[in-house]
């Protein structure tokens, strides 16, 4: 497993010269894109300026552009669409070597034995098993699955997007749908091995965060009573509800608290854990794709390389600070 400090070292032997590899056909794809939009957007805007002159203007006659003109500017709309339906493929291949060639390799240095898919994701199943989005989806997609073993503790990771859709109506009786994202960013989950009788969930504690201790009064959840913890940071970032309030606390124990704590830290985003059966489930939120290529800038650079790295390192971290390889807890 490479460390933190060797991972420049890698970046300048192997990664910066597949990086830069890329970069003709990065570039490729970046111009037929802005040509493409270029070509569908330039038409509308001589079509809008050429109503307000003439609106502007009544005694000017264009007869004989009128009659060429649209055809014109319906032509360049064509190509622009034509050129962006042809990019797709290439913009494909840029994906995948781009996954295979760099993201592949990020994880293999982290441990070759992980198994990496990058058009693969954590199942509905599984998120379903995690309990912790209980909001129905209408759509869910996900990429970059990694699967494997640290030590002796197996795990599960993808990046995933699920969202709803709202119909409302407005005013005029019109439909409208809009899309809501209910979960977007890293899904893990791993062998917590001890069956766990209760479910106990750790969900990002923004009441407190927003009134202080007066807001722990409006922390209420379907998913079991508030667990009062002796932690006094860990309870300002998070709020635990649990099935059993006995095993939570035998769960979450000083040195897990202090864990989540950290991990929070280093990261800085929201967080949402769930101890159920035998896994403990993380789900942590990103708003942005995480592993995907840069078309209109430079992919040529250590801190898109080092940005991957700890994310895939998460997986690492969590089984780590969390004890999961310690075993002193043993299956019923």
């Amino acid at each position: 497993m490479i460390k933190k400090e060797e991972l420049q070292s890698l970046y300048e032997s192997e990664l910066k010269v597949k990086l830069a590899g890329l970069e003709g056909l990065r570039k490729s794809v970046a111009k037929r894109t802005l040509g493409g939009i270029a070509l569908i957007a330039l038409p509308i805007i001589i079509g809008v300026a050429i109503f307000v002159y003439l609106d502007s203007n009544n005694s000017v006659s264009m007869d004989g552009l009128a009659t060429v003109l649209p055809f014109v500017l319906i032509a360049l709309v064509i190509t622009g669409i034509v050129l962006l339906i042809l990019n797709i493929k290439k913009k494909k291949e840029y994906r995948r070597r781009f996954k295979n060639e760099v993201v592949r390799e990020i994880v293999k240095a982290i441990d070759p034995d992980w198994y990496y898919e990058p058009d693969l994701y954590i199942g509905q199943n599984e998120y379903y098993q995690s309990d912790l989005f209980r909001q129905r989806f209408d759509r869910y997609k996900g990429d970059d699955l990694i699967s494997g073993e640290i030590e002796k503790t197996d795990f599960r990771c993808s990046e995933l997007h699920a969202e709803y859709k709202e119909v409302t109506t407005d005013k005029d009786g019109k439909r409208q749908e809009r899309w809501i994202t209910i979960f977007k960013g890293l899904f893990f989950h791993a062998d917590f091995n001890k069956h766990i009788q209760a479910n106990t969930y750790i969900e990002p504690d923004t009441a407190e965060r927003l009134f202080g201790k007066f807001g722990q009064k409006f922390q209420m959840s379907s998913k079991g009573k508030l667990v009062k913890l002796e932690n006094i940071e860990f309870e300002k970032i998070f709020a635990v509800y649990s099935t059993d309030q006995t095993e939570a606390r035998y769960i979450l124990t000083p040195a897990i608290m202090e864990a989540l704590v950290n991990i929070y830290k280093m990261y800085k985003r929201r967080m949402y854990l769930s101890f159920i059966g035998s896994r403990v489930y993380v789900a942590m939120s990103f708003k942005k794709d995480l592993f995907e290529p840069k078309i209109f800038t430079s992919g040529v650079k250590y801190s898109d390389v080092e940005f991957m790295f700890n994310l895939f390192m998460l997986n690492t971290i969590i089984i780590h600070e969390l004890n999961l390889n310690t075993r002193i807890w043993t299956k019923e």
